[in-house]
């Protein structure tokens, strides 16, 4: 008995140069993504053995200068850079009530929104020769911090860790992420963040109102 591929030959022939023609169409966005993943990979198994030299804090949320704080108390060997965020005043008696030294806490207050925390301290860190640090902000903004510190300090090779502060809210939408991490990339290309039209536009975030309501 004859086999189908002697029956219909044509057929098969058809669909084996369609399954060729396919793999020719893929093979160059295959390519293109390949450079990624290993960079992504790279940075991964980078970061894994790199231990975090300081601690990041988004200003945002009075909170998470408290998490930071009793993190910082279980990291006694490494300094806590905080941008933006509550007044100078709370966070300093946060710190204190937890006992971490005045000298291994940095208050910067130059970032206006979540772009401009990582592109106000990126070159300090590196001056400072840190290459990797904790990235502490709230769990529903995360996702967002992610992107843009994959882009801001991945762009002097500095890694983080992310540790989100519990908070029982809704992760942002993908857009904000999406926004912010193409205003990270635009600061990449060109030293500007686009903060001004974005609060112009009412389109980014900014750090919340600092808070003077402890003890």
């Amino acid at each position: 008995m004859q086999s189908r591929e002697a029956i219909y030959p044509r057929a098969q022939q058809g669909k084996r140069s369609k399954k060729s023609q396919s793999r020719r169409k893929s093979f160059p966005w295959l390519m293109l993504l390949l450079p990624a993943v290993l960079w992504l990979g790279y940075r991964e198994i980078r970061s894994y053995f790199r231990q975090p030299q300081a601690v990041l804090v988004l200003g945002g949320a009075p909170e998470r200068e408290v998490f930071a704080a009793e993190f910082a108390r279980e990291h006694p060997q490494i300094s806590v850079w905080i941008s933006s965020g509550s007044n100078p005043e709370y966070t300093e008696w946060a710190f204190a009530e937890a006992g971490i030294a005045p000298n291994r806490v940095i208050i910067d207050r130059e970032a206006v929104d979540t772009v401009t925390n990582f592109t106000t301290l990126v070159d300090k860190f590196k001056a400072e020769g840190i290459d990797s640090v904790y990235l502490i902000t709230s769990d529903y903004h995360m996702r967002r911090a992610q992107v843009i510190g994959e882009i801001v300090l991945g762009s002097r090779g500095i890694d983080f860790k992310p540790v989100s502060v519990p908070s029982g809210q809704s992760p942002e939408s993908l857009e904000k992420a999406v926004r912010d991490g193409a205003r990270a990339i635009l600061w990449v290309a060109t030293g500007r963040t686009g903060s001004r039209l974005s609060q112009l536009l009412n389109t980014s975030e900014s750090p919340e109102p600092a808070v003077n309501n402890f003890p």
